[in-house]
């Protein structure tokens, strides 16, 4: 079992150590099986970057290096550097939610600073050669957060008002709102229009591939094609 890191710059210089090794090798370091494809194991990329790296919250709701104050996220690109596929950030909270705001909501705390770590994605590409890119650590800036406010605000007042199910891709610029269950008979307890107890589909919070898209294009210079 690999310890967690006591400081950021320890944390980051374990995921520079990672780059450009392909999953199937990190994986047999650690004597992780590597599945075939990832149809079955979605999650799959993310645990073995965590046991690589030491992260300590395993599937708590805190953040990956809580002592730290960083989320961990891998995020799957494309030859040309670009995210291939929306970023679940966390579970929405459907009931209990009059009085929160975004200052103290769970999703501000875990986007509050990110180590991103972009993977090769590629259909193409077996999974046990995909290889891991360079790290980046990340914090939003106020414009950022002021529109990843706007957009939480918006989604929220859907839940609050009991219009869940209203609530469609095209609501939120950087961040969507979708179910997020292994399948359709997983319900969870929400609220309805009239305020009485329904049972939906759990929602899960999704960065949009633009807003991360933007992200990395800063970082790594990339042209950022909107």
């Amino acid at each position: 079992m690999i310890l967690a890191p006591n400081t950021e710059h320890e944390l980051l210089e374990r995921a520079y150590a990672l780059a450009g090794f392909p999953l199937g090798e990190l994986a047999a370091q650690r004597g992780i099986t590597c599945p075939v494809d990832l149809r079955r194991e979605k999650g799959w990329v993310g645990m073995l970057l965590e046991t690589c790296l030491g992260a300590t919250a395993g599937s708590k709701p805190e953040q990956d290096f809580q002592d730290l104050g960083i989320e961990l996220k891998s995020i799957p690109i494309s030859h040309s550097g670009k995210p291939l596929e929306t970023t679940f950030v966390c579970v929405a909270p459907l009931t209990g939610v009059h009085g929160l705001t975004w200052e103290n909501s769970h999703i501000r705390n875990k986007l509050s600073k990110v180590l991103w770590v972009p993977v090769e994605g590629e259909r193409e590409i077996p999974l046990a050669e995909r290889r891991v890119g360079m790290p980046l650590i990340w914090q939003p800036s106020e414009k950022e957060e002021q529109q990843l406010k706007a957009d939480w605000e918006e989604l929220m007042e859907f839940i609050v008002l009991g219009k869940v199910h209203e609530i469609s891709a095209k609501h939120g610029e950087f961040l969507q709102l979708r179910p997020k269950a292994a399948h359709s008979k997983i319900k969870t307890e929400a609220y309805g229009a009239k305020g009485q107890p329904i049972k939906t589909l759990p929602r899960g919070f999704y960065l949009r591939t633009q807003f991360t898209a933007k992200i990395l294009a800063r970082h790594f210079l990339l042209p950022d094609s909107e």
